[in-house]
């Protein structure tokens, strides 16, 4: 990865250099988290990246994980509304539809689902419980949004299954991309013995048969279901 340009990274002395600083800071950060994976990423190499000594980048964030988690929260913007145009799109009533929607579009975006899997684990444990805060209205807003469009086209399911639909989704993505992406060795590994072959996983039709049967499950069992 090349450096990114930063002709002069004095500390910024306005409120729109330092939105600059922090969208260079970000942009390193999401470079580096797509070439090398998430949990490899360190704050020296964003540093390094923009051109910056660490000790300086910490005056526009605390930790990297305040970095990704706000790059977290980023792709929840981004997602959302994309994932409810798709569901939109579906016919009434049709559960496979809907839950291809879901793994399409996290399928679709390797670094989403990378950070989905790092921010309970890592990204939520070593920030201010404000950046928390902020993450997960962020995140709040996105989920009410994305459980209107289910429930408009699955109208059976409650707040609580759409809320539990997101979860499954969510949670199950960010593992199934960790393990669909091992190492280049552990990959070789597994389809060079057919008796590995269970671990290779592909992950967009494994979470969207798992969709289906959960959506299937929860709108069959509703009363007047027919």
């Amino acid at each position: 990865m090349g450096l990114v340009d930063t002709t002069d990274f004095r500390r910024a002395r306005s409120p729109q250099a330092k939105q600059q600083r922090e969208a260079a800071i970000l942009d390193a950060a999401r470079a580096l988290g797509a070439e090398h994976g998430i949990r490899q990423v360190t704050l020296t190499d964003i540093a390094t990246a923009v051109g910056m000594h660490k000790s300086a980048l910490l005056r526009y964030f605390e930790t990297r994980e305040e970095i990704f988690l706000r790059l977290t929260a980023a792709d929840w913007q981004e997602w959302a509304p994309v994932l409810c145009a798709e569901i939109g799109a579906a016919a009434d009533g049709d559960a496979a539809a809907v839950a291809g929607a879901f793994a399409r579009t996290l399928a679709a975006r390797g670094r989403f689902c990378d950070l989905l899997a790092q921010a309970p684990m890592n990204l939520e444990r070593n920030v201010s419980v404000e950046a928390v805060r902020t993450f997960k209205l962020v995140t709040l807003s996105a989920v009410e949004a994305i459980v209107a469009a289910v429930r408009a086209r699955l109208p059976e399911l409650t707040e609580a299954d759409g809320v539990d639909l997101m979860a499954a989704a969510t949670s199950m993505a960010g593992s199934f991309w960790q393990i669909a992406t091992p190492g280049p060795q552990i990959a070789a590994l597994y389809r060079a013995d057919p008796r590995l072959a269970h671990a290779i996983v592909e992950v967009e039709p494994r979470l969207a048969r798992i969709l289906t049967a959960m959506l299937q499950g929860m709108t069959t069992t509703r009363p007047g279901h027919t």
